[in-house]
């Protein structure tokens, strides 16, 4: 009988698809003896489904069990052991924390996985230094921002939204984290060496963790799905559309699951897309669908937009197939969110970007794949983050201009970050090697 680790991620696609891909690539690595059993902590919704049936049609040997609201960790993990085997060890999202109390109790070996950059994961770690460290004010605070072990110089403005207020429970809760995560048996990460060369360097020394016990570190992407599953998708003539457009010429404009842009916002991103001048393919949600009927583009786009960049462009309600659309020929740039995984999938298919932070640790993704990658050009935003058509404009112009100037270097940066993200999944490449000293841990 096979061995058993058990994958908790969190709910939410930019969590779920990340554990998942790892799980399969888990369940297929060729010296594996190991069985893969996710636990999902909620009913999902329709997409997941969706995508989580794909799953089961292309990687039969993983397993999900649901949780219901009555039905808890402890007693799903003890129905796995038996008096001869018990789970080789169970794989976190960082989200999912408390889970550590469980496994610990039943002495189960726990390992985080982060789908985030390793930059990130740098911040999660010193945080706990930096709250303890930080006991006088905010002027204390920026100065070890500034500092912190393979991370440029950051801001009070860079952190995530809980980060910016000490006295908050969101703020409370990733100290927590940050120690919890101090002590697990290691940490895994969607990422690859060279991509972020002095984060990972940093990560792997322990330079973030000042206890004289480090948890191991496996850097194993870039990890990103195939696109299969997830939405049931009418193409509404978009990849037809996109099999007609000249090559690398379309800019393509999407900001993740929650992206959401006011009235204002959305009719100035037209503006700026309609004086740049090039072709693109822009996806765009109702920013408050949730509280009345869906707006139709007519109803949100400035009058006449669509009549007059027919010939140029194509605009989206909700969503699209990213993985599709960025691996698509046609497609030149992407004005994205700064969203690990489309980071990811950008650069997995060689596509630069621009970089417009919207929530969560984008803000500090944005520093990095500008500051360090060098793989995206950055939004400059007024004080209250709105972005002008006239700045929108300049900056769609300077990607898409390849021939020259900062638009062609961070194309030839994605382009080389491309080369040794294929690299680092070879039989020989870093996240492979990483990848086989994982799995040989556990079954030892």
């Amino acid at each position: 009988m096979k061995d058993t680790i058990v994958l908790y991620p969190a709910m939410g696609t930019g969590h779920l698809v990340p554990m998942v891909e790892f799980g399969k690539l888990i369940s297929s690595h060729h010296h594996t003896t190991l069985s893969v059993k996710i636990l999902l902590p909620s009913t999902p919704n329709t997409s997941i489904l969706q995508y989580i049936t794909a799953v089961r049609t292309a990687a039969p040997s993983i397993t999900f069990q649901y949780l219901s609201p009555s039905q808890h960790l402890l007693r799903s993990l003890q129905s796995l052991i038996s008096k001869s085997s018990k789970p080789k060890a169970l794989i976190l999202d960082f989200f999912n924390h408390s889970a550590v109390d469980v496994t610990k109790t039943l002495n189960i070996p726990t390992y985080y996985y982060f789908p985030n950059s390793a930059s990130c994961v740098n911040l999660f770690l010193y945080l706990a230094t930096i709250h303890h460290n930080t006991k006088k004010g905010y002027s204390d605070y920026n100065d070890m921002l500034r500092r912190i072990p393979g991370l440029p110089p950051l801001s009070h403005e860079d952190m995530p939204d809980p980060l910016l207020d000490r006295r908050s429970r969101g703020y409370e809760s990733f100290v927590n984290i940050s120690t919890k995560v101090r002590k697990t048996n290691g940490i895994i990460v969607n990422t690859f060496d060279k991509l972020e060369e002095q984060a990972f360097l940093a990560l792997r020394n322990g330079a973030c963790v000042p206890e004289a016990r480090k948890p191991k570190v496996f850097c194993i992407g870039p990890l990103v799905s195939n696109g299969e599953g997830g939405h049931e998708y009418d193409d509404s003539g978009l990849m037809s559309w996109l099999n007609s457009q000249p090559s690398r010429s379309v800019v393509y404009l999407s900001f993740g699951s929650y992206g959401r842009f006011s009235n204002t916002q959305i009719r100035e991103i037209a503006v700026g897309l309609e004086k740049s001048g090039q072709r693109f393919l822009w996806v765009l949600k109702d920013p408050s669908a949730y509280e009345r009927r869906e707006l139709s583009l007519e109803e949100l786009l400035p009058q006449g937009f669509l009549e007059r960049t027919e010939e140029r462009g194509m605009v989206v309600s909700n969503w699209a197939p990213q993985v599709k659309v960025l691996s698509h020929d046609s497609v030149g740039g992407f004005v994205t969110h700064c969203g690990w995984n489309s980071v990811l999938e950008a650069i997995y298919w060689g596509v630069p970007m621009v970089a417009w932070p919207l929530y969560a640790e984008q803000r500090l993704n944005k520093v990095v794949m500008v500051e360090k990658m060098k793989v995206a050009l950055a939004l400059k935003k007024n004080e209250d983050g709105f972005v002008r058509a006239s700045e929108l404009e300049i900056r769609v112009r300077e990607l898409m201009d390849s021939g020259r100037g900062r638009g062609k270097e961070v194309r030839e940066r994605v382009l080389g970050a491309r080369n040794d993200a294929v690299d680092a999944l070879s039989g020989g490449g870093s996240s492979r090697v990483a990848l086989n000293e994982f799995v040989e841990l556990l079954v030892q």
